[in-house]
């Protein structure tokens, strides 16, 4: 089947002092969604509203996105969103924020969407952009979300994650200023960081990759695994923080056009059933499914060109050092340390995994079967 490329909205801004850009935005009626109260404290949420008001705009914040944000969080933000009427929508923050403002966005559109089933079911897909644009402004270099068509929500009742993509949800502007991201602590620098690399890696070896895919996926790949063990040692960097934004961007305008693997399969619904965040289950989970993967020519062929550039001839073992520069464990026991309920819910996990929308474009597609044993291997180590 052929596929149109779309590299990001209309709008892509990236490098230090890019946020001023907000200065060239018109509209006037600015709803910002942000998540817990760091860009309060670390003055970013104050400087872009700011960066509003002197264009003559008027603004409203939704605060309290959660990680792995609701959809009950998605519906509450949109019924604000109606009562201000905004004709601009900002994600800043992190994938969760990003994301849960492009559902709210979706909902505020079309309020007849009142569950998380008719957004993930709707066919055709709503059209969006009849009253608002949306803008992202990352303050990770991880989830991509700002140049990505997808968006992650999960369920009220089982506490699961839906992933969901359509290029209608592409965002419009994205801002990506690394000076916003210099308040991240080391450990979510490394998780956020190794989502990037995961996203790379992923759409690298995807069964759509192409040309171009890989064009944006190699560089991507090889900057972060050289930079990120920098930005990890010293937030303060800002060539390291500028490299990594730019490469998770990067990375980003791959995955959204070739889709990704079962890493992902796999952590979506690892994080739906335990309490871990994506980038550290990404981290985790990665060298496991390289070496997986690695059974498919092409896919073995990627690897070992791109692990040839360091000097080297095995890729998972390069993830494998860069997880133990940044200090993340090798395997799932050690987050997880529910081994009995893990045990217990291999079957179900595995089943949800299988029918992740991820999986159909990873190297090989396992059965059940099989990913119940790559669960387990990835729990335990590869002795398992």
């Amino acid at each position: 089947m052929m596929r149109p490329m779309k590299l990001a909205g209309s709008e892509l801004m990236f490098g230090r002092g890019c946020l001023e850009y907000i200065h060239k935005i018109p509209e006037k009626r600015v709803f910002i969604v942000i998540g817990g109260s760091s860009m309060e404290k670390n003055g970013i949420l104050a400087k872009v509203e700011n960066l509003f008001h002197d264009n003559g705009a008027e603004t409203a914040v939704f605060r309290g996105v959660e990680p792995d944000p609701s959809f009950k969080t998605v519906l509450k933000g949109a019924a604000e969103m109606l009562k201000f009427e905004p004709d601009l929508i900002v994600g800043l923050g992190g994938g969760s924020v990003m994301d849960a403002g492009k559902a709210m966005w979706v909902c505020y559109e079309h309020p007849e969407i009142q569950t998380l089933d008719q957004l993930l079911t709707a066919n055709p897909f709503p059209k969006l952009r009849q009253k608002a644009r949306y803008l992202c402004i990352p303050t990770t270099a991880g989830t991509a979300s700002e140049v990505s068509r997808s968006v992650v929500i999960t369920d009220d009742e089982k506490g699961l994650k839906h992933g969901l993509g359509n290029m209608e949800m592409m965002p419009d502007i994205a801002i990506d200023d690394p000076e916003v991201t210099i308040f991240l602590p080391p450990h979510i620098t490394a998780e956020t960081g190794m989502d990037a690399l995961t996203h790379a890696l992923e759409a690298l070896v995807s069964n759509r990759a192409n040309y171009l895919s890989d064009i944006l996926a190699v560089p991507a790949a090889l900057d972060i695994i050289r930079t990120l063990p920098i930005a990890y040692a010293n937030g303060k960097d800002m060539d390291a923080r500028e490299m990594m934004l730019n490469a998770s961007m990067t990375a980003g305008l791959a995955f959204t056009n070739v889709s990704l693997g079962i890493v992902h399969s796999l952590a979506q619904t690892i994080g739906g059933y335990f309490h871990i965040s994506h980038g550290l289950a990404d981290a985790i989970i990665l060298p496991y499914i390289i070496r997986y993967n690695a059974v498919v020519p092409y896919a073995d062929k990627k690897y070992h060109d791109l692990a040839a550039k360091f000097g080297k001839t095995d890729l998972s073992e390069i993830v494998d050092d860069l997880n133990r520069r940044l200090h993340i464990p090798s395997t799932l026991r050690e987050p997880l340390q529910e081994e009995a309920r893990f045990e217990s819910l291999i079957p179900e996990m595995a089943v949800t995994a299988k029918n992740d929308g991820c999986t159909k474009t990873n190297p090989i597609i396992p059965d059940v079967n099989e990913f119940a044993e790559l669960l387990k291997r990835c729990y335990y180590g590869e002795e398992k």
